[in-house]
């Protein structure tokens, strides 16, 4: 789902709170990634699915990932207001009420895995609930503001959607979709820890206990290159039990390597401004790096499927 401009001419609700910022709840860039990890781990199941089920479960994967960030910046509006990167979010901006963001994470929530059980299955329905809920209270109501390992256990969440979308295929769950699922998973917490490295003034004054912000930067660096090189072994697993050819295993390998690399730069960093730089570098291509490892896994499967690569 893409970025509407604040400068579109959007008709307004009561309140002042426009379209835009109904769509801004669901937190729609979030929203984009899950529904390409459910997408490729639906597409990557075995046995095939009726292509419209298929894409009502996505829509519903959809729903229910904007449903969780409704729910979240529900609950997290007060730190979201002396947080320079949230502050301008639509409840602590004033555009939306509390009490209408609750109303609508709810409704969709429920809306989205209804409409998953019917359509697909009511395994994949119930995981799709589960993730829900791990998102909005065992992430947002306890872990991200009691401990600094909020992002580890946390990231599960956004860990769950491509075994979502295998379970709508195939009303369980494999091998192959918890190694989908252990990718992301591993990948989060070097992901938002080199955010929280050169966001810290924010998660401080927020009283937030990421990492950086309790054990310090030094620790913090070197869990972010340990984790790194657990992921890059991680994704060339796939390769060993078949779920993986050359093709991906060539870019999971070469992206897997400058994942590693930025990773060591900023752990051999010192000065402030060059750690804040690195932490930023690896930020940054480390949304790269999932979507190409996901984009691998599905070029792959193609070529494989039509017999291009062994």
């Amino acid at each position: 789902m893409a970025y509407i401009d604040d400068s579109t001419d959007l008709p307004a609700y009561a309140g002042g709170a426009r379209v835009e910022d109904y769509v801004q709840l669901l937190k729609p860039r979030v929203m984009s990634l899950v529904v390409f990890t459910a997408f490729v781990g639906l597409l990557l199941a075995p046995g095939g699915i009726n292509p419209i089920i298929g894409l009502i479960s996505i829509l519903c994967i959809a729903v229910g990932a904007g449903a969780s960030g409704a729910l979240n910046m529900w609950y997290d509006s007060d730190i979201d207001r002396v947080m320079s990167r949230t502050a301008n979010r639509p409840i602590p901006a004033g555009r939306i009420e509390r009490d209408h963001a609750l109303a609508m994470g709810l409704v969709l929530s429920a809306f989205s895995v209804l409409l998953l059980g019917l359509a697909a299955n009511w395994f994949a329905a119930g995981l799709l609930a589960f993730t829900i809920f791990f998102y909005a209270v065992i992430y947002t109501m306890w872990l991200k503001r009691s401990t600094p390992q909020n992002i580890v256990i946390g990231g599960a969440a956004g860990a769950f959607p491509p075994m979502v979308g295998w379970a709508a295929v195939t009303g369980g769950i494999s091998l192959e979709s918890c190694l989908l699922f252990l990718i992301i998973f591993l990948w989060t917490p070097p992901h938002f820890w080199a955010l929280a490295l050169y966001k810290q003034s924010d998660y401080g004054a927020a009283k937030i206990p990421m990492l950086p912000n309790v054990a310090g930067e030094a620790h913090t660096k070197l869990q972010i290159l340990a984790y790194a090189v657990v992921l890059v072994a991680v994704t060339l697993v796939p390769a060993f039990i078949g779920f993986g050819g050359m093709l991906y295993t060539a870019v999971a390998a070469a992206t897997g390597a400058w994942f590693v690399y930025l990773a060591a730069k900023l752990f051999r960093t010192r000065e402030d401004k060059a750690m804040r730089k690195a932490g930023r570098a690896l930020f940054t291509y480390s949304l790269s790096y999932l979507a190409l490892i996901f984009v691998a896994f599905l070029a792959d499967h193609a070529v494989t499927t039509l017999g291009l690569l062994p």
